[in-house]
C-alpha cells in the first residue's frame, strides 16, 4: 500500500497556529466534521515531515510554500493549500500547478477590520495617546510633547483600492479628509464618495498621510524606496497594513532620520517572519533593522495585528472550511477569486 492509499481525504494539517486558531477553528468545525492537526510550527522544507495522513494543509501568512514544499506536500498526498488569508505572495502558484495542487484563500473576510486598525495606527501617531496613556499611569499629566494636528482637511493617498482600501477611503472621508486613491482600475463608486484617482506620483507629491493596501507582487515590491521618499512632503505620515516588501526597509529609516518621514505605523514588516506572532520578551532580537524603528519616538509597530478581530477571525474559519469542503465536493469553489490554482 503506497503512503497516498492512507492518505485521510477529511483530515486538514495547521501550520503557524496560535491558540485563537485552534478556538475558533474548533468552534465551527462542529458543522463541516474535519479532523483537525495543529501544529505551532511554520510550514517549510524541514516540518512538510509532520504531516501524517492529512490531506488538506491550512497555513498563515508567513507559511513558506515553495517548489521544495510543494514537490514533498504532493508526494505526501496533500491535494489542497487552504490560506487563512487573503494575500498569497508566499506561495509558488506555477509549482502548485506543476504537482496538481489546488491552492484556495480567503479573499475578504472583514475589510473593516484591517481598515480601522490603519485609521486607529493614524489616530495613535498623530495625537500620541500610547504616550499620554504611559505618561499619566506615571502620573505626569503635562501636555509637552503631545502635539497633534487636525485630521480633517488633510489629504490622505490610498495606494489600492481593494475591499480594504475601499473600506478605508470611506473612514477618511468620514473624518472629513481630502482623499486620493491610485490603482490600476479606477473605482467608479469610490470617485461617486469622492475620493480622486490620481497617479502614483501625484499620491506621493500631495499626500500628508500615505496608507497601504494593495498586495505584494513584482510590481508592488518596494514601492516606498528612496526615490518615492524623495518625492514625498516633509513630514509625511505612511502607514502600512498590508504586506511588509512594500517598504523598503533601509529607505525607509533614513527617512525617519533625515526627517523627511515625520511618522510610521507599520503593522506588518519585511522580515516579520522571525519576529510576529512569538513572546520574544526575553530574547535578543538579532534584527537590527526592526531594533532601529523601535527607537524612533514616532514609529508605531504592532505585530499583523490589523486582521485580528472577533468578526474577522469568525470569517476567516467559515470561508476557509467552506472553500476546502466546495474543492472536496465539487472540485471548485463558487466565489472565483478565492480558488487561486
Amino acid at each position: 500500500m503506497s503512503l497516498k492509499d492512507t492518505v485521510n481525504t477529511n483530515k486538514i494539517a495547521f501550520f503557524s497556529t496560535q491558540p485563537y486558531d485552534k478556538t475558533f477553528f474548533n468552534k465551527y468545525n462542529d458543522v463541516f466534521g474535519f479532523e483537525l492537526d495543529f501544529f505551532e510550527t511554520q510550514l517549510n522544507p524541514q516540518t512538510v515531515i509532520l504531516i501524517e495522513n492529512a490531506s488538506i494543509v491550512c497555513v498563515f501568512v508567513n507559511d513558506i510554500i515553495n517548489e521544495s514544499v510543494l514537490k514533498q506536500l504532493a508526494e505526501k498526498g496533500v491535494k489542497i493549500i487552504a490560506l487563512r488569508c487573503a494575500g498569497f505572495n508566499n506561495v509558488d502558484l506555477d509549482a502548485a500547478k506543476k504537482y496538481n495542487l489546488k491552492v484556495c484563500r480567503v479573499p475578504a473576510y472583514s475589510p473593516q477590520a484591517v481598515a480601522e486598525h490603519a485609521m486607529a495606527m493614524i489616530l495613535t501617531l498623530n495625537r500620541k495617546t500610547h504616550k499620554a496613556y504611559n505618561r499619566v499611569r506615571e502620573q505626569n499629566f503635562s501636555l509637552n510633547g503631545l502635539l497633534g494636528f487636525d485630521l480633517f482637511g488633510k489629504t490622505i493617498g490610498i495606494i489600492g483600492t481593494g475591499n480594504i482600501g475601499k473600506a478605508f477611503a470611506k473612514i477618511a472621508l468620514g473624518f472629513g479628509c481630502k482623499v486620493l486613491a491610485y490603482d490600476i482600475v479606477t473605482n467608479t463608486e469610490m470617485e461617486k464618495d469622492g475620493v480622486q484617482f490620481v497617479s502614483l506620483e501625484e499620491i506621493f507629491k500631495t499626500s500628508d498621510i500615505i496608507s497601504l493596501h494593495c498586495p505584494l507582487n513584482d510590481q508592488t515590491k518596494h514601492v516606498i524606496n528612496k526615490e518615492s521618499i524623495a518625492l514625498m512632503k516633509e513630514s509625511v505620515m505612511l502607514i502600512n497594513t498590508s504586506r511588509g516588501g512594500l517598504i523598503e526597509t533601509a529607505a525607509v529609516i533614513e527617512g525617519l532620520k533625515e526627517g523627511k518621514i515625520g511618522y510610521l505605523g507599520i503593522d506588518v514588516y519585511e522580515q516579520e517572519e522571525k519576529l510576529f506572532f512569538r513572546d520574544l520578551s526575553a530574547d535578543i532580537i538579532q534584527d537590527d533593522a526592526i531594533q532601529r524603528l523601535m527607537s524612533f519616538p514616532n514609529v508605531l509597530v504592532t505585530a499583523h495585528q490589523a486582521f485580528f478581530t472577533n468578526e474577522a477571525l469568525t470569517q476567516i474559519a467559515l470561508v476557509t472550511f467552506n472553500n476546502i469542503k466546495s474543492l472536496l465536493t465539487d472540485n471548485d469553489i463558487e466565489n472565483k477569486t478565492a480558488l487561486l490554482v
